[in-house]
């Protein structure tokens, strides 16, 4: 287990990119459908049981809420988004500073994309893959709940996503993970590391 995760805490949260931390240092963020065991995954990368909060109730996570590993690099749970039963306007909203965090972030160095691997490459998926695209933005895809699936599915939802990852960027990349399991946080931890130590 990668000991630099551990030290993770909660930093502060930010209803607008204006309350964010200074933009300086190295941070990833954590995208995904309210769904997608975002929080859960968070959790494992960091080996902590509720850093990140999970709730039954899809759609919680309604901040950029900063978690800092020390003073130069931070993780930043992005809004869930696509499932969450609020107003339309508070949506609109969510959207507005996801979008803001993503184009304006400088200290920014990739994207940590949750989707589940029985539903992949919903609508919103597609949307935060083509606007990392134009950023431009790497972006390493988790397909959580792996565990739900046997091997030969996960196998061919693994095969999907890397075909379909291709038509964006070489700096997309995809892999098998399972909170509930741990299966794949090794390699999330490689692809995080060499993110963080990019400098």
């Amino acid at each position: 287990m990668n000991k630099r995760y551990r030290q993770a805490r909660f930093l502060t949260s930010a209803a607008r990119l204006k309350q964010a931390p200074p933009d300086e240092g190295y941070e990833i963020a954590f995208a995904g459908r309210s769904n997608a065991g975002k929080s859960s995954a968070i959790n494992a990368l960091c080996d902590q049981k509720a850093l990140a909060r999970t709730s039954r109730t899809p759609g919680r996570t309604q901040l950029l809420n900063f978690f800092e590993i020390d003073p130069q690099r931070r993780l930043v749970d992005l809004p869930g988004y696509g499932y969450a039963k609020v107003s339309r306007d508070i949506k609109r909203d969510w959207q507005g500073t996801l979008a803001d965090y993503l184009q304006r972030r400088r200290c920014l160095r990739g994207l940590m994309l949750m989707m589940d691997i029985r539903h992949p490459l919903k609508p919103y998926d597609l949307q935060m893959l083509a606007w990392a695209n134009q950023i431009p933005l790497p972006v390493h895809v988790l397909l959580t709940k792996t565990d739900k699936l046997n091997r030969r599915e996960s196998g061919a939802a693994l095969a999907r996503v890397q075909e379909a990852l291709r038509e964006f960027s070489s700096d997309f990349s995809v892999q098998l993970f399972s909170a509930l399991k741990r299966w794949g946080i090794d390699e999330a931890h490689a692809r995080m590391d060499a993110w963080l130590d990019a400098g």
